[in-house]
């Protein structure tokens, strides 16, 4: 059973939402992003608490920057070669 943190935010968040319910799934995404861009999530797991599919999210995540893979350079040089 997941746990539920409550977080005080402050209101000017507000401001770049609709309402109090795309605050909290905006604020559960981004947090969930950060966990997986810090590797404490799976991207299944992250995609979960946004409530998105895993590709979903990879997608999302690609749109926000944050790397759904770390290649080393020997890698990344075999992806382009």
């Amino acid at each position: 059973m997941p746990t539920t943190v409550a977080i005080p935010v402050p209101d000017s968040l507000l401001l770049h939402s609709k309402d109090l319910a795309s605050l909290e799934q905006r604020s559960r995404c981004l947090l969930a992003m950060k966990f997986f861009e810090l590797g404490e999530l799976s991207s299944g797991q992250a995609a979960q608490m946004c409530g998105l599919s895993r590709v979903g999210f990879i997608l999302e995540a690609g749109k926000l920057g944050v790397p759904v893979a770390e290649l080393s350079d020997d890698e990344m040089s075999g992806e382009f070669a």
